[in-house]
């Protein structure tokens, strides 16, 4: 026998009651056979983990590090037991999730604190996907559950899917953009000719998809909303943005709302999900976020 989980258990409960008799009627055994146990970790690893010279045994040096190092052992041990038991019953060791560009992850902060309240053993992954993006990362399994993704639904067999909502969008400059003095509604043949501020479709597996972006126009292209509205606060480029990150801005004069003579200006978001992926967690979730309220701040649920 090396280490041994047994003999670092003896350790733990040695320490806590103080002798061999208090630690072996804890453990259900007798005071020999937890003496042997650590007599023979000492004598095949050529340790001394007590010190027996005294009415009472004491820890070594080595003794106190085996206690300490061994505890960090049998903790990890208790744990993996848990997670094992909570998976075998159905529970995902770990569940991703995909949020288009659009969603914030903080609107998901009371679910995700609800989740953890609940259960600690399944390890959450968010990531961020754009557009097209958003929808592969289903498809590809790259995410169990996808939140907010807009366009059309995925239509392929064992996909679940439920409307979110509606995403308004507003068109915005800054001031001093040339389009903020542009008489309303502004004619494509002059949106055309001013740069867009778009976002990176995250697809990797397609062409992608422009969101509202005219033929011939030019475009800048950013990773996030954060980097597309700093820049269209900077006149760097014009674009459509969600209403509710955009409505900070148009309070505080930073951008400007126009109007177009041809503008498609709200679009479908979607919750979807794997079926044939589902286990606990993966229902957990999805279970909440058919009503959760916290859209509510994000999306209508009237066609506007």
């Amino acid at each position: 026998m090396k280490l041994s989980l047994e003999a670092l258990l003896i350790l733990d409960a040695l320490e806590r009651h103080g002798s061999f008799a208090a630690a072996a009627a804890t453990l259900f055994k007798t005071p020999s056979a937890l003496s042997y146990t650590i007599q023979k970790m000492e004598s095949d690893l050529k340790i001394k983990l007590l010190d027996r010279s005294g009415h009472r045994a004491t820890f070594t040096s080595t003794g106190k590090l085996m206690l300490d190092k061994g505890r960090v052992l049998l903790q990890a041990v208790s744990e993996l037991e848990q997670e094992a038991q909570y998976v075998e019953s159905g529970w995902e060791s770990k569940l991703t999730l995909a949020l288009d560009a659009s969603v914030p992850l903080a609107v998901l902060h009371p679910l995700i604190d609800a989740f953890y309240q609940q259960h600690q053993h399944t390890q959450l992954h968010f990531t961020q996907e754009v557009l097209a993006g958003t929808w592969e990362a289903l498809l590809y399994h790259r995410a169990d559950i996808i939140i907010g993704a807009v366009r059309e639904p995925v239509t392929r067999g064992g996909i679940g899917c439920l409307p979110l909502g509606w995403l308004e969008y507003v068109f915005a400059v800054a001031p001093q953009h040339p389009l903020a003095s542009a008489e309303e509604p502004v004619p494509q043949e002059i949106l055309r000719q001013y740069r867009a501020v778009v976002i990176q479709d995250s697809s990797k597996h397609s062409s992608g998809a422009d969101l509202r972006i005219l033929d011939r126009q030019k475009i800048l292209t950013v990773h996030d909303f954060r980097g597309k509205i700093d820049a269209q606060i900077a006149a760097l480029g014009c674009g459509f943005l969600p209403r509710y990150m955009a409505a900070p801005y148009l309070r505080s004069g930073e951008l400007i709302e126009k109007v177009l003579d041809a503008q498609c200006h709200q679009d479908m978001a979607y919750l979807a999900w794997n079926e044939n992926a589902s286990g606990n967690a993966a229902k957990w979730w999805i279970n909440k976020l058919r009503d959760f309220d916290g859209f509510s701040a994000l999306y209508q649920r009237n066609p506007v």
